[in-house]
C-alpha cells in the first residue's frame, strides 16, 4: 500500500506532522529542525561534525574494544544515515557485549531503512531474546514483516506491541492499515475506535485511509 505512510514510533504530538512524510512508521530518533532565522552555524547537525567523528575514532584507536565508544560511533553513523556503517559497528558492539538488546534493535531498524526487511526481522528476533517486553521492537518487526507481505505475522507483532503498550499510537495505526491490506475494514475500524480514545488526530488519519479503501 504505497500511498500510506506506515510504522514510526513517535509521540502523539508529532504524529500528524510526521505522517505527511514519505517514510515508514518505525522507531527513530532524529533531531528536531532548527527554527527559521538561526545562523548557518547553529543549524549544523552536531552529530555530523567531522570533529565529533574524529574524536570518537581516536578514542577507538587507543581502545578498539571500548563498547561505549563503539556504540557512540555506531549511533553517529545511524544519525547521519550511514546505515551500512552503522550496522557494521553495532555488530562489533554485540560481539563484545552479546546481551546488549538495544544494539540488536538498532541493527534491525538500520536494515529496515535500507529496505532489507528479512535482515531487519532477523535482527529484531535477536533483540527479542534480550528485551521481550519492549513494544517498539514488535511495532518495528511488524512493519518489516509487512514489507515482505507477511501480513499475518505483521498482525501478530502489532497486537503484541499494543498489549505491551495499549496507547501505542503507531502500532494501532499500523494495525489498522494492515487490516485494510487484508481487506478487513471491520477490524480496521476497531483500531480507529481505539485511537479515538487517546489520539483523535491519528484516528482521523486512519479513517481517511479506511474511506479510501475499496
Amino acid at each position: 500500500m504505497k500511498r500510506t505512510t506506515r510504522g514510526i514510533a513517535l509521540a502523539s504530538s508529532l504524529f500528524a506532522a510526521l505522517l505527511l512524510l514519505p517514510i515508514c512508521f518505525t522507531a527513530c530518533s532524529k533531531e528536531k529542525e532548527e527554527p527559521a532565522g538561526k545562523s548557518k552555524e547553529a543549524a549544523i547537525n552536531p552529530y555530523s561534525s567531522e570533529s565529533v567523528f574524529t574524536e570518537v575514532k581516536k578514542k577507538l584507536e587507543k581502545n578498539p574494544d571500548d563498547v561505549d565508544t563503539l556504540y557512540h560511533l555506531a549511533d553517529l553513523y545511524d544519525r547521519n544515515n550511514l546505515y551500512p556503517q552503522a550496522i557494521e559497528t553495532y555488530e562489533k558492539v554485540v560481539k563484545l557485549k552479546p546481551d546488549m538488546g538495544y544494539a540488536y534493535l538498532k541493527i534491525g531498524t538500520a536494515y529496515d531503512r535500507i529496505d532489507k526487511p528479512a535482515e531487519a526481522v532477523a535482527a529484531f528476533k535477536r533483540a527479542e531474546k534480550h528485551m521481550p517486553n519492549y513494544p517498539v521492537l514488535y511495532n518495528n518487526m511488524g512493519v518489516a514483516y509487512g514489507k515482505m507481505n507477511k501480513l499475518n505475522e505483521e498482525v501478530i507483532c502489532l497486537k503484541k506491541a499494543i498489549r505491551l503498550r495499549p496507547t501505542y499510537t503507531a502500532a494501532h495505526f499500523n494495525l489498522g492499515i494492515t487490516y485494510l491490506k487484508l481487506k478487513d475494514k471491520k477490524e480496521a475500524k476497531k483500531q480507529y475506535d481505539e485511537l479515538m480514545k487517546f489520539d483523535e488526530g491519528a484516528a482521523q488519519l486512519l479513517m481517511k485511509e479506511i474511506d479510501k479503501a475499496p
